[in-house]
């Protein structure tokens, strides 16, 4: 009995009445197994079949069998399960568990899910993107075309208002599930010692001092191989170590989830993969080292680095869990208390951080062409889905529009990154068909070689042809890359070995804005056509090559390290890309000589093919340059006075308060669109010197169309009037601005404290003493006069004895000068 099975009735009789529901369960509840079990007898399925989805590979196949052997079947017959490298379905399934990329797939393919009655999303609380993707993918079809679609979001730690947000006033039912009590230890990892050593030292006392298995959370595979090292020779007899990541072979990871053998206990070194989904039979002992990997996308740069940061407080919770399943455990969190208060709530939702390229094209598939189009729980980032569309572009899978091409469906068919489908297809059409398959395959895997063996592709591509030996290599992995390239190859060429080039030339399809020139110096140092920075190891073999494409960096945004490449020949780019080869003549800085140069340029992106000098200087180009000189030397070295930082400031701050209604004036937003703004006002400037003639301010304002220019000094006023009938100019730029500095004696009376932005905004009221020194700051008027005056009328009306110090402020008559004499 599973504390599911409590709730199931509920849930059926939900389901009966209604076509949508929210179902939470802790971990360990059961969801996973039992729900779709329990939803086969249901009238409305109708000989239609259920769809669940798991967000890894290993979570479906193990749920998959585990629902088959309480049936007392193979997986395949009643329950089956679909992943990327591995199917057991047959026409007998009535229950098919799909890795989400699977989803996506079926709708599109059939947007009605005709074959299916229900679709079950589990472990939604980890918000992967395929699961928004998804989700929002299905509700749509549910509410478009099919009614009696049911729809069950199931999740651990289910944040039930932003889905309701989406899905409405729907059903939430909930399961207290069974977890026994926790005792939660902390280790702090001091600041002198390495994680690894850390973790090892915890591990040994943990065999000593508690029973049981013992799961231990990292935040990869490398640190799990190193922890695994140094644990080797130090273990009981009966302890088994076994690490669980999702790269490994299918039956090592089988071996780390079964029980331990009679008379044994295990040691389990798993990345987050043993969060949710899996149940480890046998652990009551978790070791949380508090670290998460997580793939981050750079819109600017177009590359994702994987970073390692803290967990967040739900993470945390979920591992913590995984000790209280059976019996009561024990967890040991390798941070401090004080830490644990520090932790964010959630870890972002994948959709914000992610590389968004594939959803994109997806979308433009189902007929959605900008992200307002589609429901969302959190929609994608703009930048992110900017880049996307322009990467899309480029490769020809979306045309100017952003409607899908012909070309663009084809590549989505091949279910794979849009970069590789589009390298498959071009490699075929250049007749690399079986090399561009190859190269695919081993892309969207692990590199089988490892960072050790140098970035040449083209040795990785030997090893797929048997042309130098898989010494040391996982053989199951080599041959999954092997089937994976003979499923894409339509017409298998020769087994002979690629000439090095070629490989670099069928790479260039997918990564035209990764190709790399040389810079000049001995360091094996390049400039991506993105215009980023990019380096190799010093003595990697292909140090010396003047041209790469380069296929796995690691994202740093100022230089970063590539991974894996092959070497390119020009003419082969020239030929391939030349409709992406732009001719122009373009103007820029040269600082060493302090002047405009400009030149006739073809162009790859940010690299130069060739260039060679104008000898006859357009003026607008000359202004090109100029340009060009403001944004190397920056802003700041514009011609600003008072009057132009004023006004920025002023602006600034209606566009914080009335977002989306007023520009971004900041520094940087000004520099990005300096072309705008600034060009139209260097009419006929020649020389650096000449922009000392600008007028900035007019410059600026340009930025406001006619009634914004009118509303700003009704907003945000340069100068304010004061009890006295005198005005006093706003400071804007000052710390928690905007201020008003005024002698205290020339603001008797004053009870209300100033605003600007329509009330919005309190104006920070500097008093100042007769000799013009701060005496009091404040936003709240009215308290300083009842609070703080009379101390300071106490000790300052004996120093200035000739400036009025009433016992009433309010009343008493605001002057700027000392005490009038009276009348004779």
């Amino acid at each position: 009995m599973l504390p599911i099975d409590g709730i199931l009735p509920e849930l059926t009789r939900t389901l009966a009445k209604t076509t949508t529901a929210l179902l939470q369960a802790p971990p360990g509840a059961g969801k996973t197994t039992r729900v779709p079990l329990a939803l086969l007898d249901a009238p409305w399925r109708d000989g239609r079949k259920i769809l669940m989805l798991e967000p890894r590979r290993l979570a479906a196949r193990s749920a998959a069998r585990y629902m088959a052997r309480q049936l007392g079947e193979a997986p395949g017959q009643t329950v089956g399960y679909r992943t990327r490298l591995d199917t057991r379905v047959s026409g007998t399934t009535r229950i098919e568990v799909v890795t989400e990329g699977i989803l996506t797939r079926l709708i599109q393919n059939d947007p009605m899910l005709e074959d299916y009655a229900a679709v079950l999303f589990d472990e939604f609380h980890e918000r992967s993107l395929q699961a928004d993707l998804g989700l929002a993918l299905v509700r749509e079809s549910q509410q478009a075309l099919r009614e009696d679609l049911r729809l069950l979001v199931m999740s651990a730690t289910l944040d039930t208002a932003p889905i309701a947000k989406m899905l409405g006033d729907v059903p939430v039912i909930s399961s207290e599930g069974r977890a026994f009590p926790v005792d939660v230890l902390y280790r702090p990892l001091s600041r002198s010692a390495r994680m690894v050593d850390h973790v090892t030292a915890v591990v040994l006392e943990v065999l000593g001092d508690q029973a049981g298995s013992v799961l231990v959370f990292l935040p990869g595979a490398g640190e799990i191989r190193r922890v695994a090292q140094q644990l080797a020779g130090q273990l009981p007899e009966n302890v088994v170590l076994a690490p669980l990541y999702g790269n490994l072979k299918s039956e090592e990871q089988d071996r780390a989830i079964a029980p331990a053998p009679d008379g044994s206990r295990k040691v389990v070194l798993a990345t987050a993969i043993a969060e949710t989904s899996l149940t480890i039979e046998g652990v009551r002992v978790v070791v949380d080292a508090g670290q998460q990997r997580r793939a981050v996308f750079d819109p600017n740069s177009g590359m994702t680095r994987l970073i390692t940061g803290r967990v967040s407080k739900a993470s945390a919770e979920q591992r913590k869990g995984r000790a209280g399943r059976v019996e009561p455990g024990v967890c040991y969190r390798l941070w401090s208390e004080s830490e644990q208060f520090g932790l964010a709530e959630f870890t972002p939702a994948e959709i914000q951080e992610a590389d968004l390229a594939p959803l994109v094209l997806e979308l433009a598939q189902w007929g959605a062409r900008s992200p307002d189009q589609v429901a969302w729980i959190d929609a994608p980032p703009q930048a992110h889905w900017q880049q996307a569309v322009d990467l899309l572009q480029w490769l020809d899978l979306l045309d100017a529009d952003g409607a899908i091409t012909d070309h663009g469906k084809a590549a989505r068919d091949l279910g794979m990154h849009p970069r590789l489908a589009h390298m498959v297809l071009r490699g075929r059409a250049l007749g690399f068909g079986q090399l561009a398959a190859e190269l695919a395959a081993l892309l969207e895997e692990r590199d089988l070689l490892g960072p050790g063996s140098g970035a040449d592709l083209h040795e990785r591509i030997r090893v797929v042809r048997g042309q130098r030996p898989p010494r040391g290599l996982d053989t199951a992995r080599l041959q999954a890359v092997r089937q994976a390239a003979k499923r894409l190859c339509r017409e298998p060429g020769s087994r002979s070995e690629p000439v090095a080039t070629e490989v670099g030339r069928v790479l260039a399809q997918a990564y035209p804005d990764r190709i790399a020139r040389r810079r000049s110096g001995e360091a094996p140092r390049y400039q991506l056509s993105n215009g980023k920075g990019a380096s190799l190891r010093e003595h990697d073999p292909l140090a010396r090559e003047n041209w790469l494409v380069a296929a796995d960096l690691d994202g740093k945004a100022r230089e970063a390290t590539i991974y894996l490449a092959a070497p390119v020949d020009l003419g082969d780019l020239e030929q391939d890309l030349a409709a992406h080869i732009q001719e122009r003549e373009e103007a820029l800085w040269d600082d060493k000589r302090g002047t405009v140069v400009a030149r006739h340029v073809r162009k790859l992106g940010a690299l130069i093919l060739a260039e060679k000098p104008l000898q006859q200087v357009a003026p607008e180009l000359i202004q090109q340059g100029l340009l060009d000189a403001v944004r190397r030397k920056g802003l700041d070295r514009l011609p600003w006075n008072e009057a132009a930082r004023q006004w920025q400031a002023r602006v600034q701050l209606l566009a914080t308060q009335f977002p989306g209604h007023w520009p971004d004036v900041t520094d940087s937003a000004l520099l990005a669109g300096v072309e705008s703004w600034l060009a139209p006002f260097m009419a006929g400037m020649q020389r650096w010197s000449d922009l000392a003639r600008l007028d900035l301010t007019s410059a600026l304002n340009s930025l406001l169309d006619y009634p914004q220019q009118q509303e700003l000094d009704e907003l945000a006023p340069k100068a304010l009037a004061i009890p006295t009938g005198q005005k006093v100019t706003l400071d804007y730029t000052a710390d928690n601005g905007p201020v008003l500095a005024a002698k205290l004696q020339a603001l008797f009376g004053w009870t209300e404290t100033p605003t600007v932005a329509g009330g919005r905004v309190p104006v920070v009221t500097h008093l100042l003493s007769p000799a013009q020194r701060p005496l009091a700051v404040t936003a709240d008027l009215a308290s300083f006069w009842q609070n703080a005056y009379p101390q300071v009328r106490k000790e300052l009306r004996g120093r200035y004895p000739k400036h009025p110090w009433p016992e009433d402020p309010l009343t008493a008559q605001a002057q700027q000068g000392t005490k009038k004499r009276p009348a004779r």
